[in-house]
């Protein structure tokens, strides 16, 4: 029954591999640190213009929270935010809460 599966044999031990450069534990080490630098910069450069955006927020700008209200701002707190969303209809917001400022005039197109 050997005549249709061929033996195989063990080859002679040649000369033990190097580990290549791409599988240097180094190498994968920095590739994580550049990631994560990436990630955490681009995160910290996102929260500094949320924050500069909420400093400027003025009363009568349009706004959009991050529920997905849109209204006008009729009145500004330290941390508060009366947004009127509709005639004589007003709701109090986190300062936080507010994601985006409208252009001026948004709201009457819509």
């Amino acid at each position: 029954m050997d005549f249709l599966i061929s033996n195989a044999y063990a080859q002679t031990a040649g000369s033990p591999g190097g580990i290549g450069l791409l599988g240097s534990p180094i190498v994968f080490i920095a590739i994580m640190v550049a990631m994560m630098f990436f990630m955490f910069r681009s995160q910290s450069k996102r929260q500094k213009e949320l924050k500069a955006m909420i400093a400027a927020l003025a009363k009568g700008d349009e706004v959009v929270s991050s529920g997905g209200v849109a209204g006008r701002i009729d009145d500004i707190g330290e941390s508060f935010v009366t947004l009127e969303i509709a005639p004589n209809v007003k709701i109090k917001l986190q300062k936080t809460a507010i994601s985006m400022v409208l252009p001026k005039g948004t709201l009457k197109s819509v």
